[in-house]
């Protein structure tokens, strides 16, 4: 079924279509998030939004009306500006559309907090945001701002890298702290470590697995594992304790998101195939890393 699912959505234009609906989606999720869940307890966000409900919370000391909205929209466009060549076209439109979309809902709607507990806020809060950006950055896209910076090193050095962007959240939240109160600030870190923790658990694109391929007969594995994905593979020749013949064990490490495609091809292939599969902490040496569309 999910290999069915996934030559389905292999047609550009279904994958357009599915990718700028899950971008609408995202967009009002988070729009939601910060009216529901964020502006009750004086939570603040990471990123570019995180920045641009500070300078608004900042001038409006100052009795300075600053929409959120409109920050969104200052910040993000010279990084999406920035981005545009050295980014996928599609990853760079897609993430506009986002953002952009957030400061319009932003504008046209006004939800009604929906906890009146201050932990549950931050707790469902947190989780939902996360999922909006692992939303956003599954369809293709993004939400803008740190996203960017974001997709473009994880490009470059094929490691997530969304423990750093924590951190420097963190730092954004200790100048909130100061000006607003420390309480505000650590109900945010906490928010912001729930957020960090669901995208890192939702968007796997740059998590590897090894694989551990047996099998009696290696060429045709070779060849279909080889038309799958763009990746090297090792061929260790063995022997069986149970069949008492001779084996070969195929080796290679492959993104997450190609492990189902290469499971389901090599196993059409050859039914009677073994594969194991573990995680791989680090790789070190060339890798590749399919670009986004």
């Amino acid at each position: 079924m999910m290999h069915q699912i996934r030559e389905f959505e292999k047609n550009r234009i279904v994958h357009l279509i599915v990718s700028i609906l899950l971008m609408i989606v995202s967009a009002l999720m988070q729009s939601y998030i910060m009216q529901v869940f964020m502006d009750p307890c004086n939570l603040l966000s990471g990123g570019f939004t995180g920045i641009s409900i500070l300078i608004s919370r900042i001038l409006g000391l100052f009795e300075i009306d600053f929409p959120v909205s409109a920050g969104i929209i200052l910040l993000n466009l010279p990084a999406a500006i920035l981005c545009y060549k050295e980014l996928s076209k599609r990853f760079v439109y897609l993430s506009c559309l986002q953002f952009g979309l957030v400061s319009v809902f932003l504008e046209l709607f006004q939800f009604d907090p929906f906890f009146d507990d201050r932990t549950l806020n931050v707790l469902f809060g947190g989780l939902l945001w996360g999922f909006s950006i692992a939303m956003a950055l599954r369809a293709g896209g993004s939400t803008g701002g740190t996203d960017f910076i974001a997709q473009y090193v994880s490009n470059k050095i094929h490691k997530g890298i969304w423990d750093y962007i924590f951190i420097g959240n963190c730092i954004m939240l200790v100048i909130f702290g100061s000006i607003f109160g420390w309480v505000y600030a650590g109900y945010s870190i906490v928010f912001q470590f729930l957020s960090t923790k669901a995208i890192s658990s939702l968007y796997q694109r740059y998590k590897q697995i090894t694989l551990e391929i047996i099998t009696k007969d290696p060429e045709p594995i070779i060849e279909t594992f080889m038309a799958t994905c763009h990746h090297g593979m090792s061929i260790f020749e063995g022997y069986g304790g149970y069949s008492h013949s001779k084996i070969y064990v195929c080796k290679a490490v492959v993104s997450t998101y190609e492990v189902q495609d290469v499971i389901y091809n090599v196993r059409q292939t050859d039914p009677k195939v073994i594969i194991n599969t573990y995680h791989t902490a680090n790789f070190y040496g060339r890798f590749y890393q399919k670009p986004l569309d």
